[in-house]
């Protein structure tokens, strides 16, 4: 069991030093102890390299059925030693969906579901699930990922905003061309799926040669921001924008639409079972998306 939990720790951190210290042992200790996993077992669990290191296929083999087992431990001794009182949640998500879907909603999560304790790992990229602590993840994508269970959320539709006072200054545009001319601002890609301007001209029809960028923005709550502030037209994600147009403090540009092939999934790292929090939120995320 030592070796188990030692090498599960080396697996997931990629690390004999890295996993010694979260272990509060030397890095010898788990060498010693993954060395002696190996032996037993006939194989290689590691390739070696000169500065990392990487599972074989068998190390990723054992390490999935190794990391399952010991979350559904964990599962069940938090759920017996800590009682009914609060179930702690921890979800993953990008900062876009967070900020902009995730945290104006909470007091209507706490409301349904009162006992929820929710604490949010957030992240520019798409979580990795192989962090220990994570128990469900929101992502965009097509829903086939190999590191856990994905359930549909939503569909999503992406369109242009910008600020009341952008269109008061500019006008609103009639044509495609129009937008495309106009003071552009742009988002890094953090996800599957994830587009940007010209992306999104090429799949609505208009194949724009040379396109206006006032800005570019490594984050997308920062190209949101922009555009409330009046400094140009940013791509609103519908799911992520909604309430930011519903308040007036961005207007979408009626002039064309792109509903998405790919959508918003929660999925549940393999190993970790569907406990009765982890089934009210995605209740309720679904509930809410309709509301």
């Amino acid at each position: 069991m030592t070796a188990l939990v030692e090498f599960e720790s080396v697996a997931r951190l990629r690390s004999f030093t890295v996993a010694a210290n979260e272990l509060g042992v030397t890095q010898a200790a788990v060498s010693r102890q993954v060395k002696f996993l190996e032996e037993t077992l006939g194989i290689r669990l590691f390739h070696r390299l000169h500065r990392s290191i990487e599972l074989t296929e068998e190390g990723e083999a054992l390490y999935l059925v190794v990391a399952g087992s010991m979350q559904k431990i964990a599962s069940v001794f938090d759920r017996l030693s800590s009682g009914p009182v609060q179930q702690e949640l921890v979800l993953a998500s990008t900062s876009a969906f967070s900020h902009f879907r995730l945290l104006p909603r909470l007091a209507s999560l706490k409301n349904a579901y009162p006992n929820l304790q929710l604490r949010l790992f957030t992240q520019m990229f798409t979580a990795d699930l192989r962090h220990k602590d994570i128990d469900v993840a929101v992502r965009f994508g097509n829903g086939r990922w190999g590191d856990g269970t994905a359930t549909l959320l939503f569909d999503e539709e992406v369109f242009p905003v910008c600020s009341p006072r952008w269109v008061e200054s500019h006008g609103m545009p009639d044509t495609l061309q129009d937008i495309a001319n106009m003071a552009l601002i742009e988002s890094d890609s953090t996800s599957e799926g994830w587009m940007g301007w010209e992306a999104w001209f090429g799949a609505v029809g208009l194949d724009a040669l040379r396109l206006n960028f006032a800005l570019r923005c490594s984050l997308y709550t920062d190209a949101i921001q922009a555009a409330r502030y009046g400094q140009g037209v940013a791509l609103g994600w519908g799911r992520l924008v909604h309430d930011l147009v519903a308040a007036g403090e961005l207007v979408r540009l009626p002039v064309a639409s792109l509903k998405t092939d790919d959508a918003y999934f929660i999925v549940v790292p393999h190993g970790r079972p569907h406990t009765p929090a982890i089934d009210g939120l995605i209740e309720w995320l679904r509930t809410d998306a309709l509301a």
